[in-house]
């Protein structure tokens, strides 16, 4: 079997900026993954039995209690053909104030529910409502997901794990958790990551990937899924869907967090995604507001001798944000790729893994390698 490794370990490396210690979302400090996947099964789909090919991806801001200390935040829906739950509130109000987690389509409602379960039994949270936060996209290709096979017990996995010592490492990626049926560009996609660090700030986005037709994929601006146009099977992408959690440690606004997720999409885009008229895709952006802007905008004064009162009012401060949020959210789209197994799923449908030796070839021959 061919070993799955990341974009920048076949040296291909998207953008310019530099990457964190682990290139995830888990270099922001403090925030953390966890994933809880579910297998079992194999054959005809029998709905409500099988097979199951699904999961749920835990992402928490920090270590502590969410509803009691609440991070900046802003969504932005970039086509909103999707049943997220809690996102307007977001926007409303400008914070989070429960983990995010990501599934397959219609589990939304019973993953919010067994989150809401988690604040008031484990987080002992002593209020008479709270807003959960869950995003999906849809895996029907190779998942039951009418059956709706994730229960509270996976939900809390998933929270157990983005709350300890090991969901602030490395993340896994590909086939695990909400990435677990999920397809890309008519290839198994799921979930990536990828992050950017400067001497000023830390970003890292982490995607549940689940659209794209094969021709127009594109890494790093090479026509690698024209390339890869022979590769069967390829059973028709009719879901096009992502979700995208961008996470940074700079003391930002909710509308300056808002102008950041919208940027996301353009990390999107140079993957080969034109946005179809039923593609669900929400960016989540937050802060950890570790770090203030001061040492951020003199560093811009001293690139570009402009005055301090000139790039706060601009907010041109945001520069390095934005093209940090596009560079890391194109290459967690190919890290999910590049990271994902080949899956059988419900009637015997398949996705194959991108084919990484192939891909070598085709990144060498446009000298990208």
């Amino acid at each position: 079997m061919e070993k799955r490794v990341r974009a920048r370990d076949m040296n291909i490396k998207i953008g310019v900026m530099k990457t964190g210690k682990y290139n995830a979302i888990t270099d922001v400090e403090g925030v953390g993954v966890g994933h809880s996947t579910i297998i079992e099964g194999e054959g005809a789909l029998v709905i409500g039995k099988g097979p199951i090919r699904t999961g749920v991806t835990a992402i928490v801001p920090h270590q502590g209690n969410i509803y009691e200390d609440k991070v900046r935040a802003a969504v932005y829906a970039y086509n909103a053909y999707g049943k997220a739950v809690g996102l307007p509130q977001v926007n409303h109000m400008g914070v989070i104030e429960t983990p995010i987690l990501l599934t397959d389509t219609l589990n939304v409602w019973i993953v919010a529910d067994a989150l809401i379960d988690y604040m008031y039994e484990v987080m002992n949270v002593k209020v008479m409502s709270i807003n959960p936060v869950v995003g999906e996209t849809n895996g029907s290709y190779l998942n039951d997901s009418i059956g709706r096979h994730v229960r509270k017990r996976h939900v809390f996995e998933a929270l157990r794990k983005a709350y300890s010592q090991d969901g602030v490492g490395p993340v896994e990626e590909g086939n695990v958790g909400g990435g677990t049926p999920m397809s890309g560009f008519e290839l198994k996609g799921g979930i990536g990551t990828s992050s950017r660090v400067t001497n000023e700030f830390s970003l890292g986005v982490l995607v549940q990937l689940n659209f794209g037709k094969r021709e127009d994929l594109r890494i790093d601006g090479v026509p690698v899924g024209m390339e890869l146009s022979d590769v069967e099977p390829r059973g028709k992408q009719r879901s096009n869907s992502i979700m995208i959690i961008v996470a940074t440690d700079l003391k930002l606004t909710s509308q300056q967090l808002w102008k950041i997720a919208k940027r996301a999409m353009l990390g999107v885009a140079r993957t080969g995604s034109y946005g179809s008229s039923t593609s669900g895709d929400f960016v989540i952006a937050f802060s950890t507001s570790k770090r203030d802007l001061d040492s951020l905008i003199e560093s811009i004064q001293k690139d570009t001798g402009r005055r301090k009162e000139t790039i706060e009012a601009d907010e041109s401060f945001l520069n390095p944000v934005f093209k940090a949020t596009v560079e890391a959210t194109e290459e967690a789209i190919v890290n999910a790729l590049f990271k994902a197994e080949t899956m059988i799923g419900r009637d015997f449908h398949i996705r194959k893994a991108i084919p990484l030796d192939r891909v070598r070839e085709i990144m060498a021959k446009y000298g990208r390698i």
